[in-house]
């Protein structure tokens, strides 16, 4: 028997076997201003940074609706942030600092990148030249170092913190819900006028009850939470869902602070 037995292409899969990944698309988002934010979206990913969901879009006009009170000179931190719309308008509104993260995928960040970019002719400049929005990778309750790092020490010469938190559609992983909880305490400034923005659509309305979970679990661990409004828009995302249209349609809007408690610990 040869002892030079060659196996060919016979471990090689065949032309055709795995399918083809997704070319990304384009989408945009009108702002109540008029101006109109262009981002690209990653094909099928399944991080779902494919989409630009409707609690995006809903806190990108919140976002218009409070920017004096909410935004301007303030520094923005986008936690799931996919496409990143929202941190994109946070920075034309005139935000002093925004880090826009996702999960640490090499694809999800290499577009939101691209999605910062694309978008840097509508931003305005800082008198002090430097940049306003960043982006970078960011797993739901690790070390937040390199987040506070984008923004300048504190007065006691701590590393900065952030004045909004920005967390559009992320309570749909019910398991993060102890993480998110981790990042928000790490992340927000011990401050009244600090606040975290969760605002999310029920895309499995039978879920619900398991997804508004994360507010009470909020309020234990020194937070208070304030509903901020409800509203329908025109269309389902996902039109072949099953489940209560109506819910499918609403975008749940909160508001989490501090707690009195926590705050006048901070102080003690």
């Amino acid at each position: 028997m040869a002892d030079d037995f060659e196996s060919g292409d016979l471990f090689q899969d065949p032309e055709g076997y795995y399918p083809e990944d997704a070319p990304p698309t384009f989408a945009e988002h009108g702002m109540l201003s008029g101006q109109t934010v262009r981002v690209r979206l990653v094909g099928d990913h399944p991080l779902y940074g494919n989409l630009l969901w409707n609690a995006g879009r809903t806190s990108s006009h919140y976002i218009e609706e409070h920017t004096e009170d909410l935004i301007r000179n303030k520094d923005v931190l986008e936690i799931g942030a996919a496409a990143g719309v929202p941190s994109i308008v946070s920075a034309i509104q005139g935000a002093r600092t925004v880090v826009l993260t996702d999960y640490p995928d090499p694809d999800l960040v290499s577009n939101m990148q691209y999605n910062a970019d694309l978008s840097a002719s509508m931003i305005p400049a800082r008198e002090d030249g430097l940049r306003r929005l960043h982006v970078d990778g960011y797993k739901w309750g690790s070390d937040v170092t390199k987040l506070r790092a984008y923004l300048p020490p504190a007065a006691d010469g701590s590393p900065g913190l952030f004045d909004v938190l920005i967390m559009a559609d992320v309570v749909y992983s019910h398991r993060e819900h102890p993480n998110l909880i981790k990042t928000m305490r790490e992340t927000m400034k011990k401050s009244p006028d600090s606040v975290a923005l969760v605002i999310f659509t029920p895309y499995q309305p039978w879920l619900l009850p398991k997804t508004e979970q994360f507010f009470p679990l909020a309020e234990a661990s020194g937070f208070t939470v304030t509903k901020i409004f409800q509203k329908v828009v025109e269309a389902v995302l996902f039109e072949k869902d099953p489940g209560d249209e109506q819910l499918r349609r609403t975008v749940f809007g909160y508001q989490i602070r501090w707690s009195p408690e926590e705050l006048a610990s901070s102080k003690a």
